[in-house]
């Protein structure tokens, strides 16, 4: 039988291949197909696999949630959160932590456009890199040892992810991507638009029906703080760039992670 007749993996097929291609970009997960996958299809699978972001968000969270069971178990509840944290770093690739970094860096260093998108390019961490990401990282550790609870971080943890992810598609809708860089913000830029949006929320909609049983004023406070932050961060990127680059997403999402986490850990 000839190759082009042979049947193809249900991996290979449009859907599933987009949804695996998010999978694949968002952690360092193996899936079916991905150390052979056609890298010319990659720019019109993310674009399908957009929608699918929040989901595979929640999911990282879920997967880290059990890890902070697990170690609590063994270990005082600090401690469970700090390694629960290093263990979605580990499952993610460190992929926002590194977005924080290049960030902080970027705009923290550089005074012009030029600058500022040089830094990102640098694959060095600068000081203000490594500050951003200590405080970024030490105030989702805080958040989550402020619940006092292991189980109540493990909702936090699953919630955040899926609403950091929301913000990633959020801020695509109403930045623009830099132009002439390549990227996730060039791939789908023009593409993420509240409809994608919408059908993301949908897809992770047991999620945020949990988050409202959970702790409904909780998500309402952190969806409009995340909304206020998002109103503020299209015109600090429009100012400073003219658009927005991968680093700058990645520093959405933990943003809306930190945010949410804050929120959920407020007292009363």
């Amino acid at each position: 039988m000839s190759g082009t007749s042979q049947k193809t993996a249900w991996h290979d097929t449009p859907w599933p291949r987009a949804f695996l291609t998010a999978v694949q970009f968002l952690t360092r997960i193996p899936v079916p197909g991905g150390q052979t996958r056609d890298l010319s299809t990659f720019p019109e699978d993310i674009r399908r696999g957009l929608q699918f972001f929040p989901i595979i968000g929640a999911s990282i969270g879920l997967l880290s949630a059990v890890a902070l069971l697990v170690f609590d178990n063994a270990l005082p509840f600090s401690l469970a959160v700090i390694l629960a944290l290093a263990f979605e770093a580990r499952l993610t690739g460190a992929f926002h932590e590194d977005a924080v970094a290049d960030f902080c860096d970027a705009f923290g260093g550089g005074w012009t456009r030029d600058d500022v998108l040089r830094i990102l390019k640098d694959s060095r961490v600068g000081s203000y890199g490594a500050l951003g990401l200590f405080f970024a990282v030490a105030l989702r550790a805080g958040g989550l040892i402020a619940l006092a609870d292991a189980w109540h971080a493990a909702a936090a943890l699953v919630i955040a992810g899926a609403l950091g992810r929301l913000a990633i598609l959020a801020v695509m809708a109403v930045v623009p991507p830099v132009p002439a860089r390549d990227g996730l913000a060039k791939d789908v830029g023009q593409v993420a638009d509240w409809p994608t949006f919408a059908l993301s929320a949908a897809w992770c909609a047991p999620v945020l029906i949990f988050a409202l049983a959970y702790d409904a004023a909780g998500l309402l406070l952190a969806a409009l703080a995340i909304a206020g932050f998002i109103v503020w961060y299209r015109a600090y990127l429009l100012r400073r760039l003219g658009g927005v680059t991968g680093d700058c997403l990645g520093f959405a999402a933990y943003a809306a992670m930190i945010l949410t986490t804050l929120v959920l850990a407020r007292e009363g």
